[in-house]
Formats: structure tokens, C-alpha cells, sequence
């Protein structure tokens, strides 16, 4: 027989866990509603052809293909082989897949918008909390299944939308209580400029690529990889200049003047990156909006304003959030000229930073309010009604499932940290009344069946 298992990267989540990340997820679609956002799911899997070449070339790497039906055909074999040989090669061939697990929420999304445009008014703002699928490298804080929950904007160039969602950022970890995050911002046009001034816009790729490696790698390692891409020594140079740009968010901004002002896209670039810091949240929680020169998040569909939220500096954890501008997203369908912003919050990073900082609420694990101890056949017949009656009102019941002793139905309650028993015995069946006892002080009361009604537990 087989041992029980998981694939690795994914987890199972007991009571405990469940409720905490719901909590999460409630906080989180809560904010999203109070800003005007809209409900929407999109399929577990798209079409293979609906999400290659959308992530960039570290992205497309990580995209979990799923397998066709049917190629355990005997007279689909040869086929199959010669079809398995070219996916080696690292093609894509239909005969062998067609579908693959959705990578992030952003491009599910834009394809909604492409296909469902005439319907949809617009600025059309939607949220989505929804399973993702990575083929990364499992580790603290890095799943292959995770949950992403996303708000975006589209139909709209308004730069008050990134001020909106920088807000939205804001005011989710002020009510997480995780205060000390930081929201770091920078402009694809400003790396845009960076890249026209070391050899021109065909080196964007390739100059984020390695700039959103900084991090992981260290500097040396990025210049090793940018001449390794074909950067001239002199270029290297200017790009290590603009990496080393430093100081408050004033100071940065004409450091970036100086080096890039010239040029139109660099001088768009930072009017947005001023627009926004000046409408920035409120910081008086030592939480934080930085203008962040070195962050480049390396997907190829952002043109505007990127966003990244870092855990607190106290926790080793890295982004937990992070998102952006991506004008012609749905262009990519067919449906051009559709600007659009959105940002993402790391639901499971976000756990494991309240875990650590000890930041979940105790309420979170509330469960059942009132056992009902099970003291025979007529004893629990009238213990059901009555637990009937508070559920109606909204109280979380249970009654034991069978008769047996006092003692095991007391550790049953003391297992599932409900703290309320009551017991209905033959002496308070005749005077119809019950015993309320609260186990976390042991204080204990006999009332009438009429009061358990409006009792306070």
C-alpha cells in the first residue's frame, strides 16, 4: 500500500489554518469592496497559447503544462514520441499540450476583459482571490499552489488609480496590524530610459531581467549577467550608477534627473513617480512609500508605475505583494488600447509573517460557542431542540454525537477550546432547566430552557 502524500509545494490546511487565512482573505476582500472593487473567478487552467510569452523569459519557465487526453492511445504512440521530443527541445506542441494551470490572475484576467469588452462598463475595477500554479523551486514562503488575490483597474490612465491601490496596500496591513511594511514604487519608464541610454528599448528586456535578480545575486552578479547579454563595459557602468542612486524619495528623484532627465520617457517616469508620492499613504506607523530605483519585477507586460510590498524588516520573508501599470495588456487578445494598473497581495507570505509577529487576533480561532453534553435518549432529543433555538440566534452549537461518560465529553470540549457546556440531566428535565457552564472559569448556572434563549454566551 501506498504511503499518503503530497506533491511537493503544496500543503494541506487543518481548522486552525483555515481560519487564519480566512481572516486574511476577509480583510483583504473587504478593503478591495470598500474601494469600489467587483467580484470575478476565472478557470483553473487556460489555454496554453493564453499564457506563454505574457511572463517573460524566467516566467514561461515556471508555467505548469498539463498533458492531453488520450495520448495513452496505442495509435497515438508514435506520434506521441516525436511530439515529446520537439517539448524536449522546449517547444510547445499541441499534440501534446494544449492547457496549462493559470500562472498569476493578471493575464486570466485581461483575457476576460478581451472577450467579455462589449459588456463590461468601464473603468471596469475587479478583484480576484484564486489559487495560482508555479513550477518554482519550493521554499520558506515560496509554493508551487498558492492563493493571489488581486485588484485591477482597466479603461482607465488615471494616475489616482496607483494612488488608490498604493492607499488599498496601506490600509489592508494597517488592519493586519503589520505595521512597518514597506511599499517600495519605480516606473517602467524610467528603466525604459535607462535601457535607451545603454544601447536602446531593445535592451529593456534584458537590463530588467538581470536588475530584478539585485537581491538574489548581489551587483557583481548583475553586471557579470548584463555583459553576459551583450552590455558594452561602458554601458555596465551607467547601469551600476543608476543601481547606486540612493537617499529620501526627493533625493532619488533628481539623483534620476540628473542621469535621465533628458530624455522623454525618464522625465515622464518621474512625473509619475512624484504624482503618486505625493498623494502617498500616511507613514506615521514607521511603515513606509520609497521610490526603489532597483526594482524592476520582470514581466514584460508593465509600462507605468511597479509596485512591490516588503514584509517588516524584523521578518525575513522578502515581498509580499507587488503589481503595476500595464497599458495594452488585453492588446495582447485583440483588444488594444485598454490601459490598465493592478497589484497582488502573497496570501501565503502574508500568513507567514502574522505567524511570526504573533499578529493574529485570538477571536480568529472561534469556533463552536456551546457543547451539549449527551446524557440519554430523551435528554438529547430536548438538548437538540434547545441547541436548535440557538443556532437560529446565531450561536455555534454542537451536541455530543453519543451517550457516555461526563469526563470524555468534558476533554471532547477542552480539545476543541469550546468554552461553554450545558448539560441537561433527568433532575433538570423534570424542572426543565439546564446547567451553563463556562469551562475557561468554571463558573456554572441552572437556568430555565426559556432563558438559555437570551443567555450571553
Amino acid at each position: 500500500m501506498a504511503k499518503p502524500s503530497l506533491p511537493q509545494g503544496t500543503r494541506d490546511f487543518g481548522p486552525e489554518v483555515v481560519r487564519k487565512r480566512q481572516y486574511i482573505f476577509n480583510t483583504i476582500r473587504t478593503v478591495f469592496e470598500l474601494y469600489g472593487f467587483q467580484p470575478l473567478e476565472t478557470p483553473a487552467m487556460e489555454n496554453l497559447d493564453t499564457l506563454m510569452g505574457k511572463y517573460g523569459e524566467e516566467g514561461d519557465k515556471l508555467i505548469f503544462k498539463i498533458l492531453n487526453n488520450g495520448l495513452d492511445n496505442p495509435d497515438k504512440h508514435e506520434q506521441a514520441k516525436a511530439d515529446f521530443d520537439k517539448v524536449l527541445e522546449g517547444k510547445n506542441v499541441k499534440g501534446i499540450t494544449e492547457r496549462a494551470l493559470k500562472y498569476d490572475l493578471t493575464i486570466p484576467f485581461a483575457r476576460y476583459v478581451a472577450m467579455n469588452y462589449g459588456q463590461l462598463s468601464f473603468p471596469f475595477k475587479r478583484y480576484q482571490v484564486q489559487p495560482v500554479w508555479r513550477a518554482d523551486r519550493p521554499q520558506k514562503g515560496r509554493y508551487r499552489e498558492f492563493y493571489q488575490c488581486d485588484a485591477d483597474v482597466v479603461g482607465s490612465n488615471s494616475l489616482l488609480n496607483e494612488v488608490e491601490l498604493a492607499n488599498i496596500y496601506h490600509t489592508v496591513f494597517t488592519r493586519l496590524k503589520m505595521t512597518g511594511y514597506e511599499l517600495r514604487i519605480n516606473s517602467r519608464k524610467i528603466l525604459a530610459a535607462l535601457a535607451e541610454i545603454c544601447g536602446g528599448s531593445d535592451k529593456l528586456v534584458d537590463i530588467t531581467i538581470a536588475i530584478d535578480k539585485l537581491d538574489k545575486i548581489g551587483i557583481d552578479k548583475v553586471k557579470e549577467e548584463l555583459t553576459q547579454r551583450g552590455i558594452s563595459t561602458k554601458q555596465v557602468e551607467t547601469i551600476e550608477q543608476y543601481l547606486n542612486i540612493s537617499g529620501s524619495n526627493e533625493e532619488k528623484l533628481a539623483q534620476a534627473g540628473a542621469l535621465l532627465g533628458h530624455t522623454e520617457m525618464g522625465k515622464k517616469g518621474m512625473e509619475e513617480l512624484q504624482f503618486v508620492v505625493h498623494y502617498a499613504p500616511p507613514t506615521t506607523d514607521n511603515s513606509s512609500l520609497i521610490i526603489d530605483f532597483t526594482l524592476a519585477r520582470g514581466l514584460n507586460y508593465y509600462t507605468g508605475i511597479i509596485f512591490e510590498a516588503k514584509a517588516p524588516a524584523t521578518v525575513k520573508m522578502g515581498s509580499i505583494g507587488g503589481g503595476g501599470r500595464y497599458d495594452d495588456l488585453t492588446g495582447l487578445f485583440g483588444v488594444p488600447n485598454i490601459p490598465g494598473v493592478g497589484i497582488s497581495f502573497g496570501v501565503d507570505r502574508i500568513y507567514d509573517v502574522l505567524e511570526e509577529l504573533q499578529l493574529f487576533p485570538d477571536e480568529v480561532q472561534a469556533g463552536t460557542q456551546v457543547l451539549f453534553f449527551n446524557l440519554g435518549a430523551a435528554e438529547s432529543k430536548t438538548a437538540f431542540g434547545l441547541m436548535q433555538q440557538l443556532r437560529e440566534k446565531g450561536t455555534r452549537c454542537e451536541l455530543f454525537h453519543e451517550t457516555t461518560k461526563f469526563d470524555k465529553q468534558f476533554k471532547y470540549a477542552e480539545r476543541k477550546g469550546i468554552p461553554y457546556i450545558v448539560i441537561i440531566g433527568t433532575q433538570e428535565m423534570n424542572d426543565k432547566t439546564c446547567t451553563v457552564k463556562n469551562i475557561t472559569t468554571g463558573e456554572q448556572q441552572n437556568i430555565s430552557w426559556e432563558q438559555l434563549a437570551g443567555f450571553a454566551f
